[in-house]
């Protein structure tokens, strides 16, 4: 069936109707995803299942009215995907924190809203366990039933690769404005589309993605200390770099050497472009091992474990062997924003502190789940730097700016430029609004960079060993926002609060 399309040059500068439409096929399809847990509260025989049903209900029914009542039938243009984009896991996590409630788990809204978005933006910071600003008892992860324990896990895991990446890939009707959707959330580069369609490359992405997960779970699911169920969340989380684990005490509860380093290992693999992964999968074994932002990531990753675990050993009571695992484990954690523990980092050397609080500030590559400012953009700034150095030697050279064979062009320079100056700006923006609601000085800053860079733990009264049940309501909410913010890289989110977006 051919839709007939409206005449362009009727259509509005943003299309709300086409914008209805498409937010309400994406909650549609969150009430299928809403039913995946059922299995898991039956087999526990646990009373969540209504939960999950009504829950799914209504995204079927609110879903399916929006989409009812505005079929879209025209393109989604650059306009329309930001707004789609942004409004799309505001509304997700809307009907995400559904379970929390309706199960018991949760009784405050607030809290829900922060858990659910916390989990979607694959930031894994949690206020399960701990004691709310109003006096409220939140439940310990080990009280949750299974059924939204393995929520959280799965809420990680569709956050991590996108959400609207997935959609992009199954709903064939998405394909009239794929690729501003995909670019909206995506933080593939453009040069990294590994097929000209972008369903086809949602596909493959999501289905390296699918390959990782189930050999990370086969991996964990082979140790005596973890059942099928902590494996199974544990992989989830993992490859999409969240967090959530199965324990108030995360992978530190296990205590197992074999487990620290088959996630250390996924941890890693997970900050690396998946479009990367799919080529060495295809055999393009050279393109993988040649890729810059790989090697840079790589670089970065072996200095700096190098530094703290040199830093343990030598001025703490841990072992060599321990000196690298714990050291390697918190430094890749951080760096992939995974935001896992297996020690309480915040009692270590003030140099290894020093070193973990740089990391916060790096993130994995472009196209990984990591989330935070991603290694591209730092070779990009290194390089920039570099050659205004040499240009300040010999003013009258022309000195392209290169990454290896690539030529990067000064419009990206002045965009990445741009990002950092407004990613230390939200981070400072954030950071000061905390601490106008009463949080000290350390926490308020590490919050804030741990909230945007989706990492999850942070220092002070948000440590390794806390979580954020503590934080204001109102903090909670800035938080959140600056967790949206920082998945969706910034500029998907602030560009609809800008003048030119309405008016031009």
């Amino acid at each position: 069936m051919i839709r007939k399309r409206r005449n362009p040059g009727v259509r509005p500068k943003v299309d709300f109707k086409l914008i209805l439409g498409i937010v309400g096929a994406f909650t549609f399809f969150m009430g299928f995803a809403l039913i995946i847990p059922i299995p898991i509260a039956w087999a526990y025989n646990e009373p969540t299942v209504w939960a999950y049903l009504i829950s799914a209900g209504f995204a079927f029914l609110i879903g399916g009215l929006l989409y009812f009542f505005f079929k879209p039938s025209d393109d989604i243009r650059p306009r329309e995907a930001f707004f789609i984009v942004s409004i799309t896991w505001i509304v997700l996590s809307l009907f995400g924190s559904t379970p929390f409630l309706l199960s018991g788990s949760l009784n405050d809204f607030t809290d829900a809203f922060f858990e659910t978005m916390s989990g979607l933006t694959t930031t894994g910071a949690t206020i399960f366990g701990g004691i709310s600003h109003d006096g409220r008892f939140n439940l310990a992860i080990e009280d949750l039933p299974a059924s939204i324990i393995f929520w959280r896990s799965m809420l990680h895991w569709m956050g991590g690769m996108g959400f609207i990446v997935l959609s992009v890939a199954i709903l064939p009707f998405l394909s009239l404005g794929s690729t501003n959707l995909f670019h909206s959330e995506s933080s593939v580069l453009e040069n990294d589309k590994i097929t000209p369609r972008v369903q086809q490359t949602a596909k493959y992405l999501w289905g390296v993605y699918l390959i990782f997960t189930l050999i990370h779970f086969l991996l964990l699911w082979v140790h005596p200390k973890m059942n099928w169920f902590d494996a199974i969340n544990h992989a989830m989380s993992t490859m999409a770099t969240g967090g959530f684990s199965t324990k108030d005490a995360s992978v530190g509860w296990f205590d197992s050497a074999y487990i620290d380093w088959v996630i250390i290992v996924f941890m890693y693999l997970a900050g690396i472009s998946f479009a990367m992964h799919f080529r060495l999968m295809r055999g393009e074994f050279n393109n993988y091992i040649n890729n810059r932002e790989t090697r840079f990531y790589t670089l970065i990753t072996i200095i700096t474990v190098i530094f703290i675990s040199v830093t343990l050993w030598w001025t703490s009571d841990y072992s060599v062997s321990d000196s690298i695992r714990y050291g390697a484990f918190q430094a890749i954690s951080i760096i992939t924003t995974t935001g896992y523990v297996t020690d309480n980092y915040s009692i270590w050397p003030s140099f290894a502190l020093i070193i973990l609080l740089a990391l916060f500030f790096t993130g994995g590559c472009a196209g990984s789940t990591s989330g935070g400012v991603k290694m591209f953009r730092h070779m990009i700034l290194f390089r920039t730097v570099s050659r205004e150095i040499r240009q300040s030697v010999h003013p009258r050279a022309v000195l392209p700016l290169r990454v290896g064979n690539r030529i990067i062009e000064p419009p990206m320079v002045r965009k990445i430029l741009s990002f950092f100056m407004l990613y230390a700006l939200l981070f400072l923006i954030g950071a000061a609004l905390l601490s106008i609601i009463g949080i000290d000085p350390v926490s308020a800053l590490s919050a804030s960079i741990s909230s945007l860079g989706n990492i999850g733990p942070a220092m002070g009264s948000f440590g390794p060993t806390d979580n954020f049940a503590s934080m204001p309501a109102i903090g909670k909410w800035i938080l959140s926002l600056l967790m949206l913010i920082g998945r969706l890289e910034l500029f998907t989110v602030l560009v609809l609060f800008s003048v030119p977006y309405w008016k031009e």
